[in-house]
C-alpha cells in the first residue's frame, strides 16, 4: 500500500521572497498537487535574531497572491512555526546525547552563529576534525566548569548513505569524511538548521521535500539523522538555481524581491516567467499554477542552473 503524500513548504523569514524562492516554492507545489498529496506550511524561524514577523507576513501574502496554496499548518496553526517547536528538537537532542552520538564544541564564533542557516553555495558546511571530538571526559568535565558555553556536535559515523533524489539521480555521502560532524545546537542554544529540519520533517509524517539544489548535500546527513530518530525518511528531490549572474538569488537583492516586482506584474506574468526559466513550457506565457498542473513531470525540469531577469526579459542558461 502506497503512503500518502505529504509535501511542505518551508521558508525562513530572514527577508522577503525572491524568484530562486519562489520557483522551489512553484515546484513543490506541482510535485505534491501532481501526486495528488498534502502540502503544509512551515515557517522556519529558527533563529531569532534573523527572523522577522513582517517577513512571515509578506511571504504568506506571496503565495496566496500567486494561488499556491497548502492545505495546513501555518499561519492557522501555530505549532508549525519552529520558534514554537524548541521541546522537540530539545528531545531529539538529548536521545542523541545519550547514545554517545554528541559531543560538546568550543570552536570558533563564526561556525556557531551560522549553524543554524541552512548553507549556501561556497559556504563551507563541513568538519572533518574537529579538536573537541577527541577531548577525554575530564578534559570536557573542565570546560564545561569553566562558564565558557559549548555548541553541540554530531559525532558522524564513518558509514556511507545513499539516497535517490528525484531529479538529479544517485547520491552518495561518506557522513564522517564528506560531511563531517556538524553542529547541532549552537552555544546561545539555538538548535541548529540539520537538527530542526530533520525532526521537522519527521514528525510532521513529510514524505517528499522539495527544494533548491544548494541544499542536495545536506540530504544524506538529514536521511541518517531522520532514520537514526527512529524515522522513515522522505524521497528527496531538488531543483535548478535561479542566478544573478554571478551566483545564486539571494533575498538582499531587493530588486528582484517578489515585493518589487509583484508591483510591476501581474501573479499570471510571474508565473509564467518561472516556468518558462525551469523548462516547464516552451514559451513564456502568462500562465496559473494550475495550468502548469495537468502536464508537469520532473524530466521537463532544467538540470543546470538559470540567469533570472524579469517577466519580458531574457533568459540565459
Amino acid at each position: 500500500m502506497n503512503k500518502p503524500v505529504v509535501g511542505r513548504f518551508a521558508p525562513s523569514p530572514s527577508g522577503y521572497l525572491h524568484m530562486g524562492n519562489l520557483l522551489s516554492l512553484l515546484l513543490a507545489w506541482l510535485d505534491c498537487r501532481s501526486l495528488g498529496g498534502e502540502l503544509i506550511f512551515r515557517l522556519e524561524d529558527l533563529d531569532p535574531a534573523r527572523s522577522k514577523k513582517e517577513y512571515s507576513e509578506a511571504m504568506i501574502s506571496d503565495l496566496r497572491w500567486l494561488g499556491l496554496d497548502w492545505d495546513r499548518g501555518y499561519p492557522e496553526e501555530p505549532q508549525y512555526a519552529q520558534s514554537a517547536r524548541t521541546e522537540l528538537y530539545e528531545a531529539a537532542f538529548e536521545t542523541l546525547r545519550r547514545r554517545d552520538l554528541a559531543y560538546p564544541c568550543w570552536c570558533t564564533r563564526a561556525q556557531r552563529l551560522a549553524a543554524a542557516s541552512a548553507p549556501h553555495p561556497g559556504e563551507r558546511d563541513r568538519d572533518p576534525g574537529c579538536p573537541c571530538a577527541g577531548l577525554t571526559r575530564e578534559e570536557r568535565r573542565e570546560r564545561l566548569t569553566s562558564g565558557k558555553a559549548p555548541a553541540w556536535k554530531l559525532r558522524c559515523p564513518d558509514e556511507k548513505v545513499r539516497l535517490l533524489d528525484g531529479h538529479y539521480g544517485p547520491v552518495e555521502q561518506n557522513l564522517r569524511r564528506d560531511a563531517g560532524d556538524f553542529i547541532l545546537r549552537r552555544a546561545d542554544g539555538v538548535f541548529a538548521y540539520q537538527l530542526a529540519v530533520s525532526v521537522d520533517d519527521a514528525l510532521m509524517g513529510v514524505t517528499r521535500v522539495v527544494r533548491g539544489r544548494d541544499l542536495l548535500a545536506s540530504a544524506p546527513r538529514q536521511k541518517w539523522l531522520i532514520e537514526t530518530l527512529g524515522y522513515p525518511a522522505p524521497d528527496y528531490c531538488h531543483g535548478p538555481l535561479l542566478t544573478d549572474g554571478e551566483g545564486k538569488l539571494s533575498k538582499r537583492l531587493g530588486s528582484l524581491s517578489t515585493q518589487v516586482l509583484r508591483g510591476q506584474h501581474r501573479p499570471e506574468e510571474i508565473l509564467g516567467r518561472l516556468a518558462f526559466l525551469a523548462g516547464l513550457i516552451d514559451r513564456e506565457e502568462p500562465v496559473t499554477a494550475w495550468d502548469l498542473l495537468p502536464d508537469f513531470s520532473w524530466e521537463k525540469v532544467r538540470r543546470e542552473d538559470v540567469r533570472f531577469e524579469a517577466p519580458g526579459g531574457p533568459a540565459n542558461t
